[in-house]
């Protein structure tokens, strides 16, 4: 019920050179990206999915030939889901730097012909914001309705009303934050040293010694995992449950079911993602900060998006981008005079919270893509000349 069905993963090519926040070029890149529901005649439909650290840009639906492969986001996305595809145009979009089709370290390096490595320059979300825009750019789309994400997700979304406030109508941020913490660096940093300290790593070229740093990630993985979980909730599924009946008397062995769970995580992740897309991301979040060019005045650094309307999503156990940290961003926008809705959700899972099925957080997510369709301009139907799922038109 409400599935979008089965999808195809597009990708687009471009030869002109992307210009970093670093100074450094992609020279030219790919981007993978897929696509639900109708872009209807007038193209103001559009909703772009801007995916966290280990996401993608399979948000919705299924593959044919891998119908276990569940969009990241599928219970938000379909038809008569909270983000309606029978109203909207969704776009998810995979990041460069990633690892999942786009440009990113795995890719080959047309200066030399080998893959990048640890020599794919460093993204930043204003990166990833201006790639995005030549995405919608080549699919004729001039105004999104709306961006939506949760953690790195949302920053993106956050950044579209400031980099380019007249293509969008709506920011939809959730479970996110105007810049990380110092205890937020940490974490990245210590899950960053685990990988580059694995002796498979060989200064992020392992690509060319035929390994793969899985010692690493997995280490990195299970650390950031712990981050994502509210304490309530690692009490609730696994409190002190032992995994046998005696316990081992051991350093190494598995006594307890966190740790066989933490380790499950881990190994899991060390078969899909790529460690120096690990490091990449990991830095992406750390360097978000759209206040500092302004003095760290966050007020200052929306001024661009008056015009915009807003709503954002905090979830009270979430301590790794906790609530308070959303009422910065409130604050500044209503400093602005900004159209703003805030929700403050009392939910149990921690930093998860952003992909489960909270019926109080669809319900307000639901809510508010209803607005989008009642304010406009958003024609709820596709008319002629629209573009179906699994299509692209570029003009």
């Amino acid at each position: 019920m409400g599935s979008v069905g089965h999808v195809t993963p597009q990708s687009m090519h471009f030869s002109e050179p992307l210009v970093l926040a670093s100074g450094a070029r992609l020279p030219e890149y790919t981007l993978v990206y897929e696509t639900y529901g109708r872009l209807n005649a007038a193209r103001d439909n559009a909703v772009l999915v801007c995916h966290a650290l280990n996401a993608s840009h399979h948000v919705a639906g299924t593959y044919e030939d891998d119908p276990k492969n569940v969009g990241w986001w599928d219970n938000l996305v379909g038809p008569g889901k909270p983000l309606d595809t029978d109203h909207f145009f969704v776009i998810g979009v995979n990041n460069p730097g990633s690892c999942f089709g786009s440009t990113g370290p795995a890719s080959i390096n047309p200066a030399t012909g080998r893959r990048w490595g640890a020599d794919f320059p460093v993204v930043t979300v204003e990166d990833w914001v201006d790639a995005q825009a030549r995405l919608l750019d080549a699919l004729g789309i001039e105004q999104l309705a709306a961006a939506i994400g949760g953690s790195l997700g949302g920053m993106q979304a956050l950044s579209w009303t400031m980099r380019y406030p007249r293509r969008v109508r709506h920011s939809i941020a959730i479970a996110t934050t105007p810049n990380l913490s110092a205890q937020n660096i940490a974490f990245n940093e210590v899950a960053r040293r685990a990988i580059v300290t694995d002796p498979e790593f060989h200064d992020g070229h392992y690509y060319e010694h035929g390994t793969l740093p899985r010692r690493g990630l997995r280490v990195a993985r299970m650390i950031g995992h712990i981050t994502y979980l509210s304490d309530d909730v690692m009490a609730e599924k696994f409190g002190r449950q032992l995994r046998n009946a005696e316990l081992a008397y051991s350093t190494q062995a598995i006594d307890f079911q966190i740790e066989s769970y933490l380790r499950y995580q881990g190994e899991k992740f060390s078969e899909y993602f790529d460690a120096n897309a690990y490091l990449l991301i990991t830095r992406t979040l750390d360097y978000f900060d759209p206040a500092r060019p302004h003095g760290g005045d966050l007020t200052r650094a929306f001024e661009a998006a008056a015009g915009n309307r807003f709503l954002i999503v905090s979830f009270t156990t979430d301590w790794r981008f906790s609530p308070e940290r959303g009422r910065e961003i409130v604050k500044a926008l209503v400093d602005n005079r900004i159209d703003v809705s805030y929700a403050e959700i009392d939910a149990p899972h921690g930093h998860d919270a952003f992909l489960l099925d909270d019926p109080r957080y669809h319900g307000l997510l639901r809510a508010y893509f209803d607005r989008i369709v009642r304010d406009g301009p958003v024609a709820g139907s596709a008319g002629k000349g629209s573009l179906a799922v699994g299509q692209t038109e570029v003009s």
